[in-house]
């Protein structure tokens, strides 16, 4: 029994400065993110993390040391918690505008619909358009995948397809200030906004294939039906109207491109969690094996070898045919098969 006892208490001793380790490294990175002095934040991060380093080396008791470091960390996460976010930053161009949308039966009219011209990824005139769609011409849903390094992550934008009129584009993305650069680990700590960007393809997919570098763009059309389709339309326009007076901070974990997509729908009736949906350069495949893309009788290897948009995106540069040039002998576009 001694043996058990000590066993457990080792156990707990280990658990214990585990998560002290964890909350620690955490609180670090708050400061070091988010510190509302932007000039003090790494020299605040290290003192804190310095001084509680001190604290639990020289303070004894140990228990008194850890009750101090403690209450440091509380101190930090109440303060954490209290930012808020805020559409009125100095934002960069390209998202600058947040969209909006009016409803008026049948006709949704949207604003601030991106249309950039690009002449470089940097270098490029900000336009933002007024379009009108109507839900009953919306016809289905496109799904474009982004790629930019891993095959592990990925980024999902939903493409609304009109008989009547162009296809428009939604993509989540993370709202930058004026010089701030995105940060995988800041991602996780509250140093971005999260903005629904609705934008012409020929903008929102054409600037990662023709201008950034290392981006590849995988366009599949999906098997949503038309009904379908207008339910998931609305819930982009109820989200992109609720957040102009309730901005939403953006987390690479828990509000990301994809997760934020999820969370659209209403809890009873959101599909089943899958492990994908966070490495979601994977989210393609779980799509094919759960019959959600028109797959042409491929198999998912092939599929997707063929559904690379790239090299057509480059040919059509900026075409205003951009739309069909990049779906032409694709697969689930009434290609070759």
């Amino acid at each position: 029994m001694s043996l058990v006892r000590s066993i457990l208490t080792l156990s707990w001793l280990c658990l214990g400065w585990f998560l002290l380790v964890a909350a620690l490294v955490w609180a670090f990175g708050a400061l070091w993110f988010d510190f509302p002095l932007a000039g003090w934040r790494h020299p605040v991060a290290m003192l804190f993390i310095a001084g509680a380093t001190a604290a639990l080396i020289l303070v004894r008791p140990r228990k008194r040391a850890k009750a101090g470091v403690a209450v440091a960390l509380l101190l930090v996460l109440a303060w954490w918690l209290s930012l808020r976010p805020s559409n009125h930053r100095n934002w960069q161009p390209d998202v600058a505008e947040a969209a909006w949308a009016e409803v008026n039966g049948d006709t949704v009219t949207l604003h601030n619909v991106r249309n950039c011209h690009y002449r470089t990824e940097t270098d490029y005139t900000p336009r933002w358009e007024t379009r009108a769609v109507h839900l009953s011409q919306l016809t289905g849903i496109h799904i474009a995948i982004c790629y930019w390094g891993s095959p592990w992550m990925a980024h999902p934008i939903l493409s609304f397809q009109f008989a009547d009129g162009p296809p428009l584009a939604m993509s989540i993305e993370t709202r930058k200030q004026v010089g701030e650069e995105y940060s995988a680990i800041g991602g996780f700590y509250r140093q971005y906004e999260l903005i629904y960007l609705a934008a012409d393809e020929r903008d929102v997919l054409g600037v990662r294939t023709n201008f950034r570098k290392g981006e590849d763009i995988y366009l599949y059309r999906s098997t949503v039906t038309p009904a379908a389709a207008r339910e998931r339309f609305m819930e982009y326009v109820h989200t992109i109207n609720a957040m102009r007076d309730h901005p939403r901070w953006y987390n690479a974990l828990t509000t990301n491109c994809t997760t934020a997509i999820r969370s659209q729908h209403a809890a009873a009736e959101r599909a089943p969690f899958d492990w994908r949906m966070l490495a979601n350069g994977k989210m393609d495949e779980m799509f094919f094996e759960k019959g959600l893309l028109v797959t042409d009788g491929l198999t998912f290897a092939e599929l997707k070898r063929r559904a690379l948009i790239n090299p057509a995106a480059q040919a059509a540069g900026a075409s205003p045919d951009f739309s069909r040039l990049i779906r032409l002998d694709k697969p689930g576009f009434g290609g070759p098969r």
